[in-house]
Order: C-alpha cells, then sequence, then structure tokens
C-alpha cells in the first residue's frame, strides 16, 4: 500500500462528537481510531457496574459516536478501530451492529471484540511489587476493584485481518490503536523494532485528538490558534516506513506546526529516549520535524527500540471516601468572611468529631491549586468560593462535610451563598497503582459479529 491516511476520532471518553464526524465525513480516511480510556476508566466503571447492574460497561457515549461517524465511514470505506469496550467489548460490539443494521451497512459487516485485559482475579499471582512505592503487590489484597493490563497492536491487526471492519477493544495502549493499522496494511512484523518504533511515534501524535491541532496548546497573547472553538482532531498521511505528513480537514480552526507537534511529543512523556509501550520502546530524541505547507508537517525519523518481556497493569484499589462542597462571598470584605468561615468549619468538624485523613478547605481563585504558595500581594478578591473537602475511610464520615456546610446558611457568616444540596457531595475514591506482568500471562480473545 502506498499511503495511508489514519484519523483521530476522540482523545479520551468525553471528547467532542463533532470533529469525529467532521473526520468521518471530510477526512477521506482509510482508517478512523477512537482512544477514549484514561488510568480510572476500567475501575469506575467497575464500581458503576457493582451499583448498577445494568450498566452494560462499555463507553456511555458509544451510541452517540457511532451515529455520527458510521454513516460517513460507511461511504468511504472507512474501517473503525476504538478502544470503546471499556470492560465489556463484547456487547460493545453488539451494540455497534445494531448501529451497522440502523444505517444500512451491508449485510455480514464485520464487527471484531477484543478481550482478555482484565486479571482481577489472577493478579496478585501475576505481579510481585508495586512500582510506585516498592511495596509488594499482595499489599491491595482485599481492597482491589479491577487490575487490567495493557495489551498492544497484535489482536488488533489479527481482527483486521480477518476481515473486520471495526474492532472494539478492552485496555489497548493508547499508540497501539492507532498503529494497528499500520502494521497490518504495511505487514510490519510485530518484533520489528525500526518500523514499530515511527509507527508507534505516530500513534501518540494522534492519541491526543485536538492537542496536535492547537487544543491545550493554545494560550492567548503567547501562543495563538485561529478559531480555536472550531479544531478538527488530526489526520496522519503514514507511509511504509512510517514516516508520515500530520495534517487536518482544511478550512477548520487550529493549526498544524511543529510547535503544536513538538507539545503533543513530549505530552506524558516521562524519558524521551525510552517511551514504553507494549508494542516497541520508542526514542523521540532522533525526531525530526518540517513544515512542508499549510497545516501540514511531516514526522520522520522516529526511532525505536526492542519491546519489554513485561506489560504495564493498572490495578484499581478502595482508597475511602470523599466528602465536598462549596458554598461564596462577593463584596467587600468576601475574604475576611470567608477567611472566618474556614475557622468555624474547622472547629465544628472538631465538635462533631470528624474523623479524616486529610481535610482541605480551600479559597478558589485564591489558594485552591497553590496553597500556601499562592501570592497574596494585590487587591483583595471581590469574589471568593470556599471548597471543603475531606478524606475519609467510611462514607458516613464523608457525609458529615456536608451536613456541616449546609450548616452554614444560616448558622454561619453573613452574606453566606449556599447552594441548594441536590447533588451527591459524597464520592468513592479509587486508587489506582502500577505493577508489571510477564507478557505471555495475556491471552487476548477475538470474538466476531456480523451485522
Amino acid at each position: 500500500m502506498a499511503g495511508l491516511r489514519i484519523g483521530s476520532g476522540s482523545a479520551w471518553w468525553g471528547d467532542r462528537l463533532e470533529p469525529a464526524r467532521l473526520n468521518a465525513e471530510r477526512g477521506d480516511l482509510d482508517y478512523l481510531c477512537f482512544e477514549t480510556m484514561a488510568e480510572a476508566t476500567i475501575s469506575a466503571a467497575q464500581v458503576r457496574k457493582r451499583r448498577d447492574p445494568d450498566f452494560p460497561g462499555y463507553d456511555t457515549y458509544l451510541d452517540d459516536r457511532m451515529q455520527r461517524v458510521l454513516p460517513g465511514c460507511l461511504r468511504r470505506g472507512t474501517r473503525i478501530i476504538s478502544n470503546q469496550g471499556w470492560i465489556n467489548p463484547e456487547g460493545a460490539a453488539r451494540r455497534i451492529v445494531h448501529w451497522l443494521r440502523e444505517c444500512g451497512a451491508p449485510k455480514g459487516t464485520k464487527v471484531a471484540a477484543i478481550s482478555g485485559s482484565l486479571i482481577t482475579d489472577r493478579v496478585l499471582d501475576l505481579t510481585d511489587t508495586l512500582m510506585e512505592d516498592g511495596r509488594p503487590s499482595a499489599a491491595l489484597a482485599g481492597s482491589i476493584v479491577s487490575a487490567e493490563a495493557y495489551m498492544g497492536a497484535e489482536p488488533i491487526v489479527a481482527a483486521l485481518r480477518e476481515g473486520a471492519q471495526i474492532v472494539v477493544t478492552g485496555r489497548v495502549a493508547d499508540p497501539s490503536i492507532f498503529m494497528a493499522p499500520m502494521m497490518h496494511e504495511f505487514g510490519w512484523d510485530p518484533l520489528d523494532h525500526d518500523r514499530l518504533g515511527p509507527g508507534n511515534g505516530i500513534g501518540h501524535v494522534l492519541e491526543c485528538g485536538a492537542q496536535a491541532t492547537g487544543g491545550y496548546f493554545c494560550d492567548p497573547g503567547f501562543k495563538d490558534v485561529p478559531d480555536p472553538w472550531d479544531l478538527a482532531f488530526p489526520i496522519a498521511e503514514v507511509e511504509s516506513d512510517g514516516s508520515a505528513v500530520i495534517t487536518k480537514v482544511s478550512g477548520t480552526g487550529g493549526a498544524v506546526t511543529t510547535r503544536t507537534l513538538k507539545e503533543q511529543l513530549f505530552y506524558e512523556v516521562h524519558d524521551p529516549a525510552n517511551y514504553i509501550t507494549p508494542d516497541v520502546v520508542v526514542d523521540f530524541t532522533t525526531t525530526e520535524l518540517e513544515e512542508v505547507g499549510h497545516d501540514r508537517v511531516r514526522v520522520s525519523r522516529i526511532s525505536g527500540k526492542p519491546r519489554t518481556p513485561t506489560l504495564k497493569v493498572s490495578i484499581a484499589c478502595q482508597e475511602g471516601f470523599v466528602g465536598e462542597d462549596m458554598f461564596f462571598y462577593a463584596g467587600p470584605g468576601a475574604l475576611r468572611r470567608a477567611e472566618l468561615a474556614k475557622r468555624i468549619l474547622e472547629e465544628r468538624f472538631r465538635i462533631v468529631g470528624l474523623r479524616a485523613e486529610e481535610i482541605r478547605i480551600d479559597f478558589v481563585g485564591l489558594n485552591a491549586i497553590h496553597g500556601g504558595s499562592a501570592a497574596r500581594a494585590g487587591p483583595e478578591p471581590y469574589e471568593i468560593a470556599v471548597r471543603v473537602a475531606a478524606r475519609t475511610r467510611t462514607r458516613e464520615e464523608a457525609l458529615k462535610v456536608g451536613r456541616e456546610v449546609d450548616g452554614m446558611a444560616v448558622s454561619g457568616v453573613g452574606m453566606t451563598g449556599k447552594r441548594v444540596p441536590h447533588q451527591d457531595r459524597t464520592r468513592e475514591v479509587i486508587g489506582v497503582w502500577s505493577s508489571l506482568v510477564p507478557r505471555e500471562a495475556l491471552s487476548p480473545v477475538i470474538t466476531f459479529f456480523e451485522s
């Protein structure tokens, strides 16, 4: 194949829908790829499944995304790869088949579901040490919610080889979703790190969506981009050697420049010479960028090193609860009243015996981000939002936060602005820990469905 056009459809679960539709309809794509997971996505899905047995377990925006992009993809013949399966890839595949039928797809259109990343029931048998603090993995026994290993591109390639038009997975590393089409179409060997390094690097450029086209780059007055309300998602025109031109649909906002791509290349990369993925270790230090036209940047000479014998596994654990609420002051003396309100709450938490591992009372807009190091010089703020949060072992203790904040409405400081507490003010805390599992411990399973 001479060249391959791969487009981004999302960078995370809550990403915008219209840029994906635009890429499907006007991107002239061979593949449209969706990345919809963060570190805690699967654990959050497991928590919701425990509370709501009717929760299907896949991306809650799957219906919206398929309805937006399937018409354009079917007309063009664009294949779709997505990790929207979360904890139920087979359920997601069945739902996609439903939308294929609704959109008039040809009978027999194949959808592949790839599972096998969830290893909750055997993670303590497969792992030894927690990467964050060196403790034995067994220290998490009794608190584990879920454990999922990061699979690579190989099972996706196998599904494409069997004729899948759409592939939906569970936990697969972000760049692997975008590299799988390159491996399939160009016939790259899974152990050819000289090819997979550049391919995975291009996948990393695409995986964060609009971050490569000016989103999260824009800083008014310093790094301006045109029409940032109309950002398109990036498209890669990939060659068989792994080099690519990054571009976007013409006439859209944002920009594709060496500056936007440099920021994305180093985003979430701890060691640019050793970016570890399931498929290959990427070395970005050899990369060359060249602007070859308006909103067109050639990315070449990314390097690769042999893949590791282990795969990363994320282990999600129950770590208590957070109780949280806010109230407000405005006008002259707002800060003075907020400071007294903080003292009142600290004393009342003592009176009711709040047992908390940590309590924070922050003034949003003044010190909520930088804490005690925030500069206090300058004019007194005209408005103050007081955020109150406590981390506790039990939900009962976390509930005390909202109860005492409610009391500020009539038993607090003058002119307190209080929200009506319709929302749930407690939430379960899920801690995410990392470890390593032997590569051979995972056995991906591919299941096919047809429209």
